[in-house]
């Protein structure tokens, strides 16, 4: 196959882009580098079935330009997916999952191709079912200052839903529940990386609240094998990928504290308006349907987390940044 991937120098975007090439297929990646960084896409620069294009996917693209050819899939991983980044690039992020995701269904419908839509568990809001299944509504502010992440996603699972119906066209829905692993922007507001850049550095290790608030994490490595086997097999419906195992954010600062070695103390600060208290995923769906589930524990995702983050100290990707924002994100 031929794959469009959006968003391909992020986190989860670039990870993908080589879960398709190791099963020898063809990827176009396109990025901005708004939140993406070139480092995470340097290794595929030799590789023949690997072509990069630097564009917005929120502005339209003429084809005959940058995107020659055919494709048989087009995943549309592009967006600010941390509370610093949507809160800083607020209406970039509305645009992204509205007139991005419009943009990037209107080349996989030119192409017939198969359409992937990441979207997050994010769509729950602060959840008032638990564990969370995909026939949950969600509870979620359309106005606070998380909407703008929030509801892009929400508008792009209804448009993507939208096309399926009008157009016919071959869709997937996945909601991704916390990831984390390399390739991971330090200093990204997200709580794995806020943890462990702290601990690290020896910095206070800052929990919002009273750390009683949950996750459940997924390393990354699961977490694509989940989205590859959906986009090879899924179907039209949205589809929960991530870890059902819960941890509460007091437990996941005592693992960084032990796996760091760090003396750095934990501080509590407010909790953020609107910061979900808990979050779960029912993946009952994934297990029946793709035959999945995670097999890497968090203690051994974190031992391979902090040492790619060792591996970066000193060099200008761990600068400093504001740290200030909402734990667990979805993303």
């Amino acid at each position: 196959m031929r794959v469009l991937v959006t968003g391909a120098a992020g986190f989860l975007g670039s990870h993908l882009c080589d879960r398709f090439l190791s099963d020898g297929h063809s990827v176009v990646g396109l990025d901005n580098f708004v939140t993406g960084h070139s480092d995470n896409v340097a290794h595929l620069a030799k590789e023949s079935r690997f072509d990069f294009i630097e564009a917005d996917i929120s502005k339209p693209i003429e084809r005959e330009d940058a995107l020659d050819g055919r494709f048989d899939g087009v995943l549309h991983f592009a967006s600010p997916a941390s509370p610093i980044d949507y809160l800083e690039l607020p209406v970039e992020t509305l645009d992204v999952g509205s007139l991005g995701t419009r943009n990037a269904l209107e080349i996989a419908r030119h192409d017939s191709a198969r359409f992937f839509m990441a979207s997050t568990s994010e769509v729950y809001g602060d959840p008032l079912e638990h564990p969370q299944t995909e026939k949950y509504w969600g509870n979620v502010n359309p106005i606070g200052p998380r909407s703008v992440y929030d509801e892009a996603k929400r508008f792009s699972e209804a448009l993507t839903m939208a096309y399926h119906r009008r157009h016919a066209l071959d869709t997937r829905i996945v909601r991704i529940f916390n990831t984390y692993g390399p390739r991971m922007r330090p200093r990204d507001g997200r709580v794995v990386t806020n943890f462990i850049v702290q601990a690290l550095n020896g910095e206070p290790i800052t929990i919002y609240g009273d750390g009683s608030q949950t996750r459940s994490f997924c390393y990354v490595d699961d977490e694509i094998e989940g989205i590859y086997r959906l986009f090879m097999k899924g179907d039209h419906m949205p589809t929960n990928i991530g870890n059902p195992v819960e941890f509460d954010m007091r437990q996941l600062a005592d693992l960084v504290v032990e796996l760091t070695g760090t003396t750095a103390r934990i501080v509590h600060h407010p909790l953020p308006e609107n910061d979900p208290k808990v979050r779960k995923p029912d993946i009952t769906r994934a297990r029946t349907m793709l035959g999945w589930e995670p097999q890497v524990p968090l203690r051994d995702g974190l031992e391979r987390t902090i040492s790619y983050f060792r591996g970066l100290l000193g060099t200008s990707r761990m600068g400093p940044r504001s740290s200030g924002a909402a734990v667990g994100t979805a993303s």
